[in-house]
């Protein structure tokens, strides 16, 4: 019956990482002991002081639908959290709320795209930033990069990349899949290219801002001239453990989140209502509350980095965010390993699946052909295991 379904979704493609994780957890039902290193989610529990705010919301009676764009008091709370953090000075009405960063970069997307229009993906790039955009009926043009430049792009290869038809790039730094996060002095040389193109806007996603090893996040929109065509996006899914809460949000141009409104109005309407009370002592906390996470990943990402290297044919840099690592794994390419071919990055992946039962994702879904994903959230005697199962089936 697939003739029968719109365009729209036959062209849209299923999530790599969401398809990976339902193939671990079908295996896990047969009785096989899979360890998942394919989904982005800390393995921590949300920090008790944010789930005592939503308990007291329950006892509050927060029980009826939410404005729009988010409880005004939430919403205030977002931009002190930009001003602490990011520099970035905004108001309420330049702040839209969510059901999870995702539908923040959807409206976003839907908001400002045509047919036709052009999205830059610099790569590699998160799975769903090209999903959306053939969503909203644009095009998309990858810009390659690779491990020998730590996945970072040029401002040479961004502006050879601009046509008549771009309209939206995409920036995430610290970056899902590879770790990399952007300097202040390469943003600004971006920003020196974007000067000449006034009508190309750029979604800023910061989702893993507070993950990073050393090198700190630097928001594209506090640089000055970016400010009017930057939108910021956010959320407290990562450095908060609150991936079930779906609490997303967006800062950026008035006329752009009085967009995202009016379509969000149209679609899901207001975020739940007592995610966003618990939300608010989320931002409000200092940072400090959290770090003993991010020292968390900070170990387990030296600990892979130390059984990565152990691996023959593994190519590997050093991520400076986030909670994955990426290496590059072309070297198995053409070779036939336990009578398996692998000729790509996702045969690698599925021979790891069916043979180590260890679940990755493939690089591919990213716009890295070379690389496969590999999530260090996960305990760290689930990081050893997994490891010594995929040396011993590679060397």
């Amino acid at each position: 019956m697939m003739q029968q379904l719109s365009d729209r979704i036959n062209n849209l493609p299923v999530s790599e990482t969401l398809a990976m994780a339902a193939k671990a957890r079908e295996l896990k039902a047969e009785g096989k002991d899979i360890i998942s290193l394919s989904l982005g989610e800390p393995d921590f529990n949300t920090p008790d002081f944010i789930k005592d705010a939503a308990k007291q919301a329950i006892d509050d009676n927060y029980n009826s639908y939410s404005p729009v764009d988010g409880y005004l008091d939430l919403r205030e709370a977002i931009c002190r959290k930009f001003k602490r953090d990011n520099n970035l000075t905004y108001s309420p009405n330049q702040i839209v709320v969510s059901t999870g960063a995702k539908q923040s970069i959807a409206n976003i997307a839907l908001v400002l795209l045509n047919p036709g229009d052009e999205v830059l993906l610099p790569a590699p790039y998160w799975v769903s930033y090209s999903a959306i955009a053939t969503l909203a009926e644009a095009t998309y043009k990858e810009i390659p990069s690779s491990i020998d430049t730590d996945f970072k792009i040029t401002p040479e290869q961004l502006e050879a990349a601009i046509t008549p038809k771009t309209k939206l790039i995409f920036f995430n730094s610290p970056n899902n899949p590879s770790g990399t996060v952007y300097t202040e002095s390469e943003y600004r040389a971006f920003a020196k290219i974007l000067e000449k193109y006034p009508n190309i806007y750029i979604l800023s996603d910061e989702i893993y801002e507070h993950i990073n090893y050393g090198q700190p996040n630097f928001s594209f929109a506090s640089i000055e001239s970016m400010y009017d065509r930057t939108i910021t996006v956010n959320g407290v899914a990562k450095a908060f453990a609150m991936t079930g809460w779906r609490i997303g949000y967006m800062g950026g141009p008035a006329w752009i989140a009085k967009a995202c409104t009016k379509i969000q109005g149209q679609i899901t309407s207001g975020a739940n209502c007592i995610a966003q009370r618990a939300t608010i002592a989320a931002l409000d906390a200092p940072v400090s509350k959290i770090q003993f996470m991010v020292d968390e990943f900070h170990k387990r990402r030296d600990l892979v980095l130390e059984l990565l290297s152990e691996i023959k044919g593994i190519n590997i840099n050093t991520p400076k965010g986030a909670f994955y690592v990426f290496p590059d794994v072309s070297s198995y390419f053409g070779k036939t390993i336990d009578g398996v071919t692998i000729n790509d990055a996702g045969d690698f992946s599925m021979f790891l699946l069916e043979k180590a039962n260890v679940a990755t994702v493939t690089g591919g879904a990213f716009g890295a052909p070379d690389c496969i994903r590999l999530s260090y959230a996960a305990s760290t005697e689930d990081l050893k295991e997994a490891f010594k199962r995929i040396k011993n089936v590679l060397n």
